[in-house]
């Protein structure tokens, strides 16, 4: 998941101009990830604790490999959004079996290990995001680089699927589902959901973001632009290998109000000054900061007391996708109405609106 999105998000200026739409215009086009995603949360939401992880994650998977080299494709603003509302269902499939297969993983070891693998991901988003800057260097088309992508990672998946950890949740609780589906809302996963929302509005808009800001705002080239996307998702990797050991010396708590606090100051720096590198600087702070919100946040949601981590974890995902996608839309609407470099100080009071409910978390 994480090589197809860093491929795609590298060349999202070239797709943008392509489909010949301005910053308003994407951020509508890019409420289909929304709905797709609305429709997989709902799904994930009934399944979970009745189907196997496995299975769900492995759908998930293949969809996203199938879609990616369409959606890069788009020549249309209707091909584009039928896409966008694919990978939006495809990747909020994924995202809840997958974290609660790492967690599973977590409680076999007994041992920290949710943020190793979401720096997993985010090595994933840098070798995308490399291949994606080396393929616009050379002038390869996006839907060829992300089809190449996608028959790599098939052929990995086909191999190694069945050796994927499962969960096998089928319930034997007799408790109506309705009342077995309000009982997940603690006020506790509540407030972890909340996080996840900001921490993930965050990381959707760098993405999103990041690259046409240094083109389009700053007059950076393709590369330069690509680099800048690429240099935030550098920063994400490296300090999620530090994660696991970070939240064992600072605890939970602390460490993601200080991660919220980096998060705002590399925000600061982007919007502060108007310059290719600021931004560039800029970004990769922020990439610091938001690096070991998600993993620290999920870990804590799927080790809830009287639910299973898929059941933790699928709440907490039901705030996190909506932040992701809603990004970049919103950022569109400010963009459209204001500038681009205004839109992007909503990361700000979003990193600084996660430092105020940090406090509030309870730790095991």
């Amino acid at each position: 998941m994480g090589s197809t999105m860093g491929g795609w998000s590298a060349r999202i200026p070239e797709i943008k101009r392509t489909v010949g739409l301005g910053d308003a215009a994407w951020g509508v086009a890019n409420t289909a990830s929304t709905a797709g995603d609305l429709v997989a949360l709902v799904v994930v939401t009934l399944l979970i604790g009745r189907v196997s992880i496995r299975l769900l994650s492995l759908v998930g998977a293949a969809l996203i490999l199938l879609n990616a080299p369409l959606l890069a494709g788009s020549s249309t603003t209707v091909a584009l959004v039928v896409g966008l509302l694919t990978w939006g269902f495809a990747a909020s499939l994924l995202s809840t079996p997958m974290n609660a297969q790492a967690i599973e993983v977590e409680r076999r070891y007994d041992r920290p290990l949710l943020s190793t693998f979401h720096a997993c991901f985010s090595f994933g988003l840098l070798g995308g995001g490399l291949l994606g800057t080396l393929a616009a260097a050379l002038g390869v088309p996006p839907n060829l680089q992300l089809a190449a992508t996608s028959v790599l990672l098939g052929t990995l998946l086909a191999v190694a699927g069945r050796s994927l950890p499962d969960e096998v949740t089928r319930t034997r609780d007799r408790t109506p589902l309705r009342k077995r589906l309000r009982n997940r809302f603690t006020p506790q996963l509540v407030l972890l959901g909340s996080i996840a929302f900001l921490s993930s509005f965050i990381e959707g808009a760098a993405g999103q973001w990041s690259a046409i800001y240094a083109a389009d705002s700053l007059g950076a080239g393709a590369a330069l632009a690509a680099a800048t996307y690429t240099g935030f998702t550098v920063t994400v990797a490296t300090a999620r290998l530090l994660g696991d050991r970070l939240a064992l010396r600072l605890g939970h708590r602390r460490l993601l109000r200080l991660s919220a606090l980096t998060a705002a100051l590399g925000a600061g720096i982007t919007v502060a000054w108007p310059h290719p590198a600021a931004a560039m600087a800029g970004f990769a702070v922020v990439g610091a900061g938001i690096a070991c919100m998600t993993p620290t946040v999920f870990g804590l949601a799927g080790k809830q007391p009287g639910l299973s981590s898929g059941e933790g974890v699928s709440v907490t995902v039901i705030g996190q996708w909506p932040g992701f996608l809603l990004a970049p839309p919103v950022i569109g609407a400010v963009a459209g109405l204001l500038s681009l470099r205004i839109a992007l100080v909503t990361l700000v009071v979003a990193a600084l609106g996660a430092v105020a409910l940090s406090g509030r978390v309870s730790t095991p």
